[in-house]
């Protein structure tokens, strides 16, 4: 077949990859996206963070009703009810993905309900044997579920996050294997809808990507709720006698035999990059998948763009809209300005959540960066403490010289809101001294922030 020539091709229609299609627009006419899922809409929106976050929320009232008698309530029985819980996740989430299905459909686009590879450096085949050129590719695939060679774990039918995502019942006990972001998440929203819960993790801290004192808090909070949490292990082997699953691990000297009838892998992600014929397009790879990019999102072939989990280094839904867009401006010929990885806002969603802004201390210290480091705990706070939320604190850290914030940690009750007047203050290089002329409202959570501004204001020369 004659090759169809477009200006700009995007592989993968989820947030990157639409975020770069509708950038490219602006500078051409001829923008085709290629996506073959079942659905449109991508990770974020159908099986990521909307969902997720939807039923995680949920869990949260549900543990704030069972908790009524600390808050002077009395609230006879508090249960959830999963075939109520998973459709108003079902129509929480139909609004999103509706409206991002009809943009990906729209006329601006040209669609292509296919996969496709490369079979050179301008030129993709789809697998209907269509081929497409086009002047600029971005590769916006995204990731999928990892499996790490534990002996067994390939072959048993373990749950994958969707699985959970899609529950219709509550699951009587389960193991999660993992300790990451999404393990972490859905191992407390299990506990909170009244599942048995076994959380193995094989670093000595779960959320080993975040400071150890934000992990222990999160710990805490877990084995108060009745998660059966091991941590520093070594997985051996997993099996499955079409009953139960059993899992066998070394827990310090200790060895371990675990079972349950349900067991989710949430041992990580790994980039949806296989299959895609890089090598034909001279498209670079690291051992994990990941497509090698510079600054500006480009590859080892310069007209072929990444974005999003393909690309990393930080798998977050506004990174990969960040990315998209950056690529298709530089494309384009336009003014592009690489993203600033040293303001990065991360949360996770556990409860207590956990939201950092800007450089982390193990960066800041690195780096050799002359630093003041200041925080205030939750149980002294009055806002928290009439919220029964005494679990964690705020933590800021600021230039020496300058007292400008260079980044900041909140693990606490809203974690997540909160962190954003860090990230704020870390993207337009304010002071600890600027800060303090804000109205911090009394009561509020928001207010914490001002007790280790203070002591930095008064610790910094300016």
């Amino acid at each position: 077949m004659n090759p169809t020539e477009f200006d700009y091709i995007v592989i993968g229609g989820g947030s990157g990859g639409y975020a770069a299609a509708r950038t490219a627009r602006e500078t051409w006419d001829r923008v085709a996206i290629i996506d073959d899922s079942e659905t449109l809409g991508g990770l974020c929106i159908l099986r990521g963070c909307m969902p997720s976050k939807t039923l995680i929320y949920s869990a949260e009232v549900l543990h704030l009703a069972q908790k009524g008698g600390a808050f002077g309530l009395d609230i006879p029985e508090a249960a959830a009810d999963m075939a109520k819980l998973h459709q108003r996740k079902i129509a929480t989430i139909h609004e999103f993905a509706e409206y991002r299905q009809e943009q990906l459909q729209s006329d601006r686009f040209t669609l292509y309900r296919n996969r496709a590879k490369f079979i050179s450096d301008s030129t993709i085949e789809l697998n209907d044997g269509t081929r497409l050129t086009a002047k600029y590719f971005m590769i916006a695939t995204g990731s999928t579920v990892s499996v790490p060679p534990i002996p067994g774990l390939a072959g048993v039918p373990f749950w994958t996050s969707d699985a959970v995502l899609d529950l219709d019942f509550i699951p009587e006990k389960i193991i999660v294997l993992g300790g990451g972001i999404v393990a972490c998440e859905l191992a407390q929203f299990l506990r909170r809808i009244g599942s048995e819960v076994i959380q193995i993790q094989r670093s000595p801290h779960i959320l080993k990507e975040f400071h150890p004192e934000a992990a222990a808090t999160i710990e805490k909070a877990f084995r108060e709720e009745g998660i059966e949490l091991y941590t520093d292990t070594a997985l051996q082997k997993v099996a499955h006698d079409g009953h139960l699953f059993s899992v066998d691990f070394m827990h310090g000297d200790q060895p371990v035999s675990l079972s349950a009838p349900f067991l989710l892998n949430a041992l990580g992600r790994q980039a949806a990059s296989k299959d895609l014929g890089l090598d034909a397009a001279g498209v670079e790879t690291r051992k994990n998948g990941q497509i090698v990019c510079n600054e500006l999102q480009q590859s080892s072939n310069p007209r072929i763009y990444a974005a999003g989990d393909v690309a990393g280094p930080h798998e977050i839904v506004h990174i990969a809209i960040l990315q998209g867009e950056l690529a298709a401006k530089h494309a384009g010929g336009r003014p592009a300005e690489p993203v600033n990885y040293d303001h990065l806002a991360s949360v996770v969603f556990t409860d207590p959540q956990i939201g950092t802004a800007g450089q982390t201390e193990a960066q800041l210290k690195a780096r050799g960066v002359d630093y003041l480091s200041a925080d205030y705990p939750f149980d002294d706070h009055g806002k928290s403490i009439l919220m029964e939320a005494k679990h964690g604190y705020v933590k800021v850290f600021a230039e020496r010289a300058t007292g400008v914030v260079l980044g900041a940690e909140c693990v606490g009750k809203d974690g997540g809101e909160l962190i954003h007047a860090m990230a704020v203050a870390v993207t337009l290089k304010a002071t600890a001294q600027d800060l303090l002329k804000v109205h911090w409202y009394h009561p509020t959570l928001s207010e914490i922030w001002s007790y280790p501004l203070e002591d930095i204001a008064a610790a910094s020369p300016t």
